[in-house]
Order: structure tokens, then C-alpha cells, then sequence
């Protein structure tokens, strides 16, 4: 029997304002994407997954959205958005995008009505006096929240200008219902769901230890029980659909058994999986979250970065006295997630061994954690940096007729760059390319779940049929365990041995 597409696939997150610039402002844009698709089918990635391009004031990148219906003037327009979906069908892409149901844009239409005080229901605003109705700080530091010209509150466990619905309110659910229905008419393939385990939280609002206002699967604030139904109807939609429309959460969690609760048959179809992304560098580590994870859930994903987190090849270096272990190590890793059963999430640069980029100056800074901390937390700029596509100096391609992008570029990925790496077979980009026709090529010819081979204790050896990974996470090397031949090597494999921070494939029909 097919397994559906979303299964097994390679998904490509694009942070669209960091991507390709087609105006030439320094933001990128969807006909910027439209004009690089060719090389994400080249990559070999069979989805992509655009983060929000609706209109916005950009408090938060996008994240705060004014109108879920259209395209931001900064992205493009709704034609633009149907010409990229049409391409990327046509080069066999599927298309995923980002809904972000929590909360709105402060300049949301029902918003601004709830501030003329015509329809409150649909947000949370509170009585609280001169203090706020309880002691819920914002992800994004300080209070969670603000106070109305009128006297009341309302939450926002994000940014100021992010607004959390109240998800208790009819109305919000029969929203979003059509707000799906209208990017499903659009011929959207899924959704990637911001913030899946917000949307309610426990009655009355109480006070919560700070400890455990964190992202845990019991908390008055996160992963509440009610959240479950709203897939349940969400799903209901989807499967009205043809062509295995499907749905993924961005579920933190501290439960491998929490995060199985959003992918039951009748919810949602994945979840991301956060433990891998926050795995340490450690062949223990890396057993453990595996096997929670394939023990849990029925649809596993993978992931080692994204828009929120420092990128992988920066905090497997971290601690290191250069950085070229980190990127060994990144390479590795990559090897080790594509070779498990299930999905594989990959951001943006991490095929180029793009680096976190640490030294932006205060004033470039955009993200509203590095604002509302007033500095103190660095926030999530340092891994949106626009791409390197071409060229010696800044944009690097990124933008036209040498526009400077809206987040400085560094000077040492001059040597990073698309362009320069697609010709050179020892690259990162030439490595990602073989690592995914490689799996493309074994493609439905692996079983479902894992074995364990025996392996020294700072390495790992696992087999699926006739692939046996193995990765070595020591300061030494080890003996590869008997096989045919090596398939691929995230570093040169000498004789019998797999050397440090290495990773390789072996088949044995």
C-alpha cells in the first residue's frame, strides 16, 4: 500500500523575508521564491513550508497577522502567491503554509473593533485594576499583559501587538474554519500550525509559578485538553479535500507522550519533534529521543533547526575552539535524521553550513525578544539572516542591483555561498544533494522501525533492512560494523573506521 507523500517527505522551510529578494527593498518575497525554486528541486526536497506572508505590521515577522485572507504588499500579491504554488506543483513540489491561530496582529479588523469595545468576546481581556489579572510573563520577556485606554487588560503571550484569541468563542472557531477553506481553495498542500498547543487557556486565569509557565504538557497555560477538538474539526476539513491534504503542529512539549496526543487518526497528521532539535551532541541523548519518539508516535518527525532556534551547526560547536567541528557534526546529525523512518524538516542555509550569525549590531536587530528584554536575550535574528546566493560581497545575490538586505550579511559567507558551492563536490550543498538522492533511492525499501546493532558507548549503530547507519559522537575513532559497501559519508570514510563527529551509511542487500 502508498504511504501518503507527507510521511516520509523532506520539507524546506523558507523564512520568506530572509529567502530572495525579487523587488529589490532587502526583504525577500514569493516571486523571489518563485524564481529559486529551481534549486530547492535540485536539492531534492519534495515540500517546501513558507512562514506567514499575510498582511502584518511585522511586530513579530509576520507572526502577527492583520488579515488572513491576503497577501502583505511586502511579499507580493494573492497572484503572486497562486503563480508560486503553480510552479512548485509543476516541478513536483508541495506547498505548506504557516497559520498562526493563537493570536492575531493588534491592527486585526476584530481587534480594533474589540478596543471601540464591540466584541471582547473574541480576545482575552480581564478586569485587573491597577495590576494585571494575574502573573503570566510573555514568552518574549515581561508582562503577558497590556492595558487598554478604558481600563481593562488583555493577554498576549507574545508580543504586545499579538493579541491571544479566546478560543472559547464560536466565532474564533468558525474563522479559522474558512480562513483553511480559503488557502485549500488556493491549492495549499498543508498547514504548519504556529503555537498548536496554545489557543486555550484554564478557566479563571490563575496565578502560575513561573517554573511552570514553561512549555509542559500540564500547565494552566499550554496543552490544554480543549485544543483537541479544534483539530478534530480541523481535520474534518482537510480530509474533505483531495490530494492527502494534511496538517503539522508546533507542539512544545517536555512529553514524548503529550506531543502522540496531537497526532491520533482524527487530529492532526504531525507534530514537530522538539527533543531532537534540543538534543545535545551525545550518542546516549540521541538513542533516548529516539526511542521515545518512535515508541509515541505513529508519524515521527525530525528537525535541527528552524526560524526560533540557534542554528545546529552553531550549538554543536559551541564550547569548541573553531567551528569546523561543528559543522562535522552537522553533517553527521543530518545523515542520522535522514536515516530514521518518518518526516525530515530542514531550515533554510543549514544545506550551505550556514552558521548562527552572533555579532549583529543592536541597531539591526529586529526580533521583539531582543526589544521587549531591552537587550538582555539576544533574540532570533542571528539564524533569519538572508541568504547567501552569489557573489563576493554583500547581498550576495540576495537582492537586485546590490540592495542591502534587512539584516546585515556577514563577510565570510562570501565562501558560503549557493552559487560557489554548487561546484565544488566537497561542499555542504553538494553533500545535502547526495544525502537526499540517497534517501529518495531507498525510499520505501526500509522498515518502519529501527534495530539496534551493538556499538561502542559514544557511538551509535542502528539498521533499517538493508541500511545500517552509524554515527560517532567520541573524541575517537570506531570500527564500522560489517557491511557491503558505504553508500554515503558525511566525511571521508579511512578503511574500517568512522572517525569522530562522522556519520555514514552502509548497505548490506
Amino acid at each position: 500500500m502508498e504511504i501518503p507523500w507527507w510521511r516520509d517527505a523532506v520539507v524546506y522551510e523558507i523564512y520568506v523575508r530572509s529567502f530572495a529578494d525579487a523587488s529589490g527593498d532587502g526583504v525577500g518575497d514569493l516571486p523571489g521564491i518563485r524564481q529559486r525554486l529551481p534549486y530547492l528541486a535540485e536539492l531534492g526536497v519534495d515540500a517546501i513550508w513558507l512562514t506567514p506572508f499575510y498582511r502584518s505590521p511585522m511586530a513579530d515577522g509576520g507572526y502577527d497577522v492583520a488579515d488572513y485572507r491576503d497577501v502583505d504588499p511586502l511579499f507580493g500579491t494573492l497572484a503572486d502567491f497562486d503563480a508560486l504554488v503553480a510552479e512548485a506543483h509543476r516541478l513536483g513540489l508541495r506547498v505548506i503554509v504557516d497559520i498562526v491561530p493563537n493570536h492575531s496582529s493588534s491592527e486585526h479588523e476584530w481587534f480594533q473593533a474589540a478596543l471601540r469595545g464591540e466584541g471582547r468576546e473574541r480576545y482575552m481581556f480581564r478586569d485587573g485594576g491597577d495590576l494585571p489579572p494575574n502573573n503570566w510573563q510573555s514568552t518574549f520577556s515581561g508582562p503577558a499583559w497590556t492595558k487598554t485606554p478604558d481600563g481593562q487588560w488583555y493577554l498576549h503571550l507574545f508580543a504586545s501587538g499579538q493579541p491571544d484569541f479566546n478560543w472559547r468563542n464560536p466565532e474564533v472557531h468558525a474563522e479559522f474554519l474558512d480562513v483553511l477553506r480559503f488557502w485549500l481553495d488556493r491549492e495549499v498542500d498543508g498547514f504548519r500550525i504556529d503555537v498548536a498547543m496554545g489557543l486555550y487557556k484554564a478557566e479563571g486565569l490563575p496565578d502560575t509559578p513561573p517554573e511552570d509557565q514553561a512549555f509542559k504538557a500540564e500547565s494552566p497555560i499550554w496543552g490544554r485538553p480543549e485544543v483537541h477538538e479544534v483539530y478534530r474539526e480541523w481535520r474534518k476539513v482537510l480530509d474533505s479535500y483531495p490530494g492527502e491534504r494534511m496538517a503539522i503542529g508546533e507542539v512544545w512539549t517536555d512529553s514524548a507522550e503529550d506531543l502522540a496526543l496531537y497526532v491520533r487518526p482524527d487530529e492532526l497528521h504531525q507534530s514537530f519533534n522538539f527533543a531532537w532539535l534540543e538534543a545535545p551532541w551525545s550518542a546516549p541523548a540521541f538513542r533516548k529521543i529516539i526511542d521515545d519518539t518512535l515508541d509515541a508516535v505513529t508519524a515521527p518527525t525530525w528537525v535541527l533547526s528552524n526560524h526560533d532556534v540557534v542554528r545546529h551547526v552553531t550549538r554543536y560547536g559551541e564550547g569548541l575552539t573553531d567551528s569546523t567541528p561543528g559543522l562535522a557534526r552537522g553533517r553527521a546529525a543530518l545523515l542520522a535524521m535522514l536515516a530514521l523512518p518518518g518526516s525530515a524538516y530542514l531550515y533554510q542555509g543549514e544545506e550551505l553550513g550556514l552558521p548562527e550569525v552572533k555579532d549583529l549590531p543592536p541597531e539591526a536587530r529586529q526580533d521583539p525578544i531582543f526589544v521587549r528584554s531591552e537587550g538582555r536575550l539576544p533574540g532570533r535574528d542571528g539564524c533569519r539572516v538572508p541568504l547567501p546566493w552569489s557573489g563576493a560581497a554583500e547581498p550576495y545575490g540576495f537582492s537586485p542591483d546590490g540592495v542591502r538586505p534587512w539584516l546585515p550579511q556577514p563577510a565570510e559567507w562570501a565562501t558560503l555561498n549557493a552559487e560557489r558551492q554548487a561546484g565544488d563536490p566537497g561542499s555542504t550543498l553538494s553533500f545535502y544533494q547526495e544525502a537526499l538522492r540517497a534517501r529518495r533511492a531507498l525510499r520505501g525499501s526500509l522498515d518502519d522501525r529501527v534495530t539496534w546493532l551493538e556499538s561502542p558507548a559514544d557511538a551509535l549503530f542502528f539498521s533499517r533492512g538493508p541500511l545500517t547507519c552509524v554515527i560517532n559522537c567520541g573524541s575517537e575513532p570506531v570500527q564500522l560494523p560489517p557491511h557491503d559497501r558505504v553508500l554515503i559519508g558525511s566525511a571521508p570514510i579511512e578503511g574500517h573506521l568512522l572517525l569522530p563527529d562522522t556519520a555514514a551509511w552502509l548497505y548490506t542487500p
